[in-house]
């Protein structure tokens, strides 16, 4: 009788903190939706992002919370705590933009939502027995930042790491593709395209080559492995041979393992272009992989539940359709990544009409639940593991 009695105490506990997180999200909530739409109205790219960085870690230092900007090593992350539970939650803040896009990706809102989650949480983190870890995460869109932190240690000791990514539907148990990255430089030899062109070696011949060669690889590869880039450089003059191009490309594939065979099979379509036409092919790889997201039972069943208090969409099943450098993290620490429908219709992230739709009140809807969703998964979490 007495066990059932502390049961019930501490199921009224946890309820009643988790109404005041609702109503904490709700006070901070003016402040939150001008955050999301300063990083919005200033897009910065990957490892750019000073300002982004430098406004987050601010309204947290402002909310009393242990700053450290830069951290890690990296100028643009920055680290944030409150709390001294033995249970650790980390929130991770993406906010770099896409070149030419800005937000097309919503980071904005996943900054927001990541802050807001913290400062719920914070007045509370001792009586739930939880610390609270915030990380700035830079350069989720190229670069791999996570992995970087992940490397140098920001994720020890964490229990469980948490973020929310804003899409066009609803889904709780996120999965995504790895994906490895690969930059191609040719280098040929000038020459007048008219007068001597014998004498050049066409460093764009070899790009088109080696684009031909992945055409036809194409067919042979395993439906969901994809291989997608653009030329950057493919010369300067139309009558001079160029000597120099260069392309950036991104494997993907369902996992870490299969990422190893697509690379070398795409290597060698590029080498094939440097052999045919007499170039000389680099080939580097500009980032750490992403590894595929692998979502964890026990928080995506937290996060359904939580999300269906919310009264969030009904969430889809659906395989991996992007690739995130949260699956780095995913595969060290138990984590999840659901995704939140901002009411863009048909507009994808990387569209310029997801851009237009971050900053609607239901993005900004979105985003506020995000932050309730997140608060409440990690208490719920913290109380698992104290009963």
């Amino acid at each position: 009788m007495a066990r059932r009695t502390e049961q019930v105490s501490e199921r009224t506990e946890i309820s009643e903190v988790k109404a005041a997180i609702r109503a904490r999200v709700g006070e901070v909530a003016e402040e939150l939706v001008a955050l999301g739409r300063r990083i919005h109205a200033h897009p910065e790219t990957a490892f750019e992002e000073h300002r982004a960085a430098a406004w987050c870690a601010e309204v947290l230092r402002g909310h009393g919370f242990a700053v450290t900007a830069p951290a890690h090593g990296l100028a643009t992350a920055f680290e944030a705590t409150v709390g001294s539970g033995p249970t650790t939650v980390a929130l991770t803040c993406e906010y770099d933009a896409l070149p030419g896009m800005g937000h097309a990706c919503g980071h904005h809102l996943i900054a927001a939502a990541g802050v807001g989650a913290a400062l719920a949480l914070a007045p509370y983190a001792d009586r739930l027995g939880l610390t609270v870890r915030v990380l700035g995460t830079p350069a989720e869109e190229s670069g791999a930042g996570k992995a970087l932190l992940l490397e140098a240690g920001a994720f020890a000791g964490v229990d469980a790491a948490m973020m929310i990514h804003p899409c066009p539907f609803e889904l709780a148990d996120f999965r995504s593709y790895a994906m490895g990255s690969l930059e191609v430089t040719y280098t040929g030899r000038s020459a007048h395209a008219a007068m001597n062109p014998q004498d050049g070696r066409n460093a764009a011949d070899a790009l088109t080559v080696a684009q031909v060669a992945l055409g036809l690889l194409r067919q042979q590869l395993p439906g969901e492995w994809k291989v997608h880039g653009i030329a950057t450089e493919a010369g300067t003059a139309l009558n001079a041979i160029p000597e120099r191009a260069r392309a950036a490309y991104a494997l993907r594939t369902p996992s870490a393992v299969e990422l190893g065979e697509l690379r070398e099979r795409v290597e060698n379509c590029f080498r094939a272009g440097a052999l045919a036409t007499g170039c000389e092919a680099a080939l580097v790889r500009p980032s750490p992989d992403y590894l595929e997201f692998r979502s964890d039972p026990g928080l995506v069943a937290l996060w359904s539940a939580n999300a269906r208090e919310l009264g969030r969409p009904e969430p889809q099943v659906r395989g991996p359709f992007a690739s995130t450098d949260m699956g780095n993290v995913s595969h060290a620490v138990p984590s999840i990544h659901p995704v939140l429908d901002i009411g863009s219709g048909t507009a994808g992230p990387h569209q310029p009409e997801f851009t237009a739709a971050g900053t609607t009140p239901v993005a900004e809807r979105a985003m506020l639940d995000g932050a309730v969703g997140l608060a409440w998964t990690a208490a719920d979490f913290a109380h698992a593991r104290r009963a």
